[in-house]
């Protein structure tokens, strides 16, 4: 497959949205462009020194490094450990989890595939490899392989560009959200600008609803004024049984709430709601506001 032309694969999209973004910043030298394992790609790489901007992708292959006669891989085995880094997480059932991850890192020269080496020069890349000491037998062990062209000098730059990867998953759930909660793909607008203004509001209704499930998790007791109305607030009260009316009403509260209108247990063992069950609750909350507004008699009548 490498000798095929990348403009024949799939995979031209990410030089697209690689030269596309950086345009559209109009300061390359300022953005970087985050990817998974899809966007391991050596002319990626090449575009991105060409347009003097940064990346840091997840690697899925194990290239040709230095002399060529080896590989990343085989050069990451006899690099030294740097250090250890702890990072929290929640599985894929829902569940809080701790790993403490080994850290390594080291600048190479990384060369493109065997087929297109006439084609593309050697790179100088960082690679930073994380790998997590002894994992529970109930899930994967964690094992992250980043490389990048940003400075990577010391252990904390290796750490830093960890927690910089680990935020794709955040922009992840936004899209889903997107995808899955607007259906942004089946719209069937028949003018570019009606398209555009539609995807425009669907894009802020996904920013909510992505917002709105993060801070409930990273900051519960937050005052839920910050994020719902006096009107929504009243609703979400109304709704919400006896027994789970609790007397100090924080932000995690009404999260809970809405998500209980979205189809959520709300049992003891029930992990924090997720985007799909608050999109539903939103677009109930919706509702329910619209119809205590038509409910509400008109100023100047008696009620």
């Amino acid at each position: 497959m490498t000798r095929i032309p990348i403009d024949q694969k799939e995979s031209i999209r990410w030089l697209d949205n690689l030269r596309r973004s950086t345009e559209l910043a109009g300061e390359p030298g300022r953005c970087v462009h985050i990817g998974d394992r899809e966007s391991d790609i050596y002319e990626l790489y090449c575009l991105a020194e060409e347009l003097g901007t940064k990346f840091l992708v997840r690697s899925c292959v194990d290239r040709l490094a230095q002399d060529g006669k080896t590989t990343i891989a085989q050069v990451m085995e006899r690099t030294p450990c740097s250090g250890t880094h702890e990072i929290q997480f929640r599985d894929a059932k829902g569940k809080e989890q701790r790993a403490v991850l080994s850290i390594r890192y080291a600048t190479m020269t990384v060369r493109p595939p065997i087929g297109k080496q006439k084609k593309y020069i050697n790179q100088e890349l960082q690679i930073i490899h994380a790998e997590e000491l002894n994992p529970p037998e109930d899930r994967e062990r964690i094992h992250w392989k980043l490389i990048t062209n940003l400075p990577v000098k010391n252990h904390a730059d290796a750490v830093h560009k960890l927690d910089w990867y680990s935020k794709r998953w955040k922009i992840e759930t936004f899209f889903r959200t997107l995808k899955t909660g607007c259906r942004i793909e089946e719209l069937r607008l028949t003018t570019i600008n009606r398209l555009a203004n539609c995807i425009a509001l669907c894009c802020v209704v996904a920013w909510r609803v992505s917002w709105l499930t993060i801070l409930a998790r990273e900051a519960p007791e937050a005052t839920p004024a910050a994020v719902f109305t006096e009107t929504e607030r009243n609703l979400l009260d109304s709704s919400t049984p006896k027994l789970r009316r609790a007397p100090s009403r924080n932000l995690a509260f009404y999260v809970r709430a809405v998500a209980r209108l979205g189809g959520y247990l709300d049992r003891a063992s029930d992990p924090p709601p997720g985007t799909t069950v608050i999109w539903r609750g939103m677009t109930r909350l919706a509702d329910l506001v619209e119809g205590a507004r038509i409910s509400r008699p008109p100023a100047g009548t008696c009620g």
